[in-house]
């Protein structure tokens, strides 16, 4: 079953045309959401999704794109399609807003815009063990070219080049720099360099996707580990002389970069606070830290009510460096 502008369908339905102009010219954008299956509780919890529909909305705004749906009114509709499709195991939710009419000419403005959204199984999307990385040859697009704050369809041409690029030559990942010739994010991740204890991350004018993930790993780290991350511009050679390095998103969830252009990223193992991190991450998302409820949306039955210390979402976590 998938969901097409407001109403849950069989998947056989859930078509577009081959003229539609968001096939046509990438005028569209999207989120990814994943839902982890908890044997213990037998449920699935989304994450984060409500923050989720939220950066939807945004995207919509810089893409000149109407969605009459609230944040609110896109979470149920998300657990109502969870439902319908009785999985029970860990998923991906894919919600796309995208110019639907059917011409030749691009534009934004006077079209119309279609939503849909699908709900499948996903496993991991790159190695959480351990990422061999390099350095992209493809520049990671720019704020006033093709918005990389917004999850534009297109956008993601910019993506696959360096992805591709990346594998071919053997290597897992790829690490792209902004136009400055400063670290920016992978393909479809964000990135964390550990240094002297301290989690050091690109700035939101890097022309990084402001993810959700990262947002995670910084409220993690400074509650949980008691370390602060500094938002700044960091050097191409910072990623060689890092002492752990770890990789994130939605997709990615907490993946360990250990090695850069066939340099050792540290040790070239695992380190402690990547291991840390991604045992920790993997215990939130599931339900296993009640204290973090706030951060889950239950399909099948409500969660347990759980105290927290204040409102997760508003605390202090970082230091920005210029």
């Amino acid at each position: 079953m998938v969901l097409m502008n407001g109403k849950i369908v069989p998947a056989a339905k859930g078509r577009v045309s081959i003229l539609t102009h968001g096939f046509s010219y990438g005028t569209g954008c999207f989120e990814g959401i994943r839902g982890y299956w908890n044997p213990d509780t037998e449920d699935i919890y989304l994450f984060r999704v409500r923050e989720h529909f939220e950066r939807l909305h945004r995207s919509c705004r810089i893409l000149n794109m109407a969605l009459p749906y609230t944040p609110d009114e896109l979470v149920q509709q998300a657990v109502e399609l969870v439902r319908q499709n009785n999985w029970h195991e860990n998923i991906y939710l894919r919600p796309m807003v995208y110019k639907a009419d059917e011409i030749i000419g691009v534009k934004l403005h006077d079209l119309r815009d279609h939503y849909y959204m699908i709900a499948v199984p996903m496993g991991d999307y790159v190695s959480t063990k351990g990422l061999e990385c390099c350095v992209s040859s493809w520049r990671r697009i720019d704020d006033n070219a093709v918005p990389a704050r917004a999850k534009v369809t297109g956008g993601y041409v910019n993506s696959a080049l360096a992805k591709t690029e990346a594998n071919r030559n053997g290597f897992g990942e790829a690490i792209m720099l902004n136009a400055d010739g400063h670290v920016s994010e992978g393909s479809g991740e964000n990135l964390f360099l550990v240094m002297n204890g301290e989690l050091h991350t690109p700035g939101a004018t890097e022309n990084i996707l402001l993810g959700i993930t990262r947002d995670t790993v910084m409220k993690l780290a400074q509650r949980e580990m008691g370390r602060i991350t500094r938002e700044r511009v960091i050097d191409r050679t910072e990623l060689y002389i890092a002492d752990e390095m770890f990789m994130c998103g939605t997709g990615a969830q907490i993946a360990p970069v250990i090695s850069v252009d066939h340099r050792p990223v540290g040790t070239g193992t695992l380190g402690p606070i990547s291991s840390e991190m991604q045992t920790l991450y993997a215990d939130v998302v599931r339900g296993r830290r009640p204290e973090y409820f706030e951060w889950l949306t239950p399909i099948y039955k409500p969660l347990p009510v759980a105290a927290t210390n204040g409102n997760l979402l508003n605390i202090e976590v970082s230091e920005v460096i210029d």
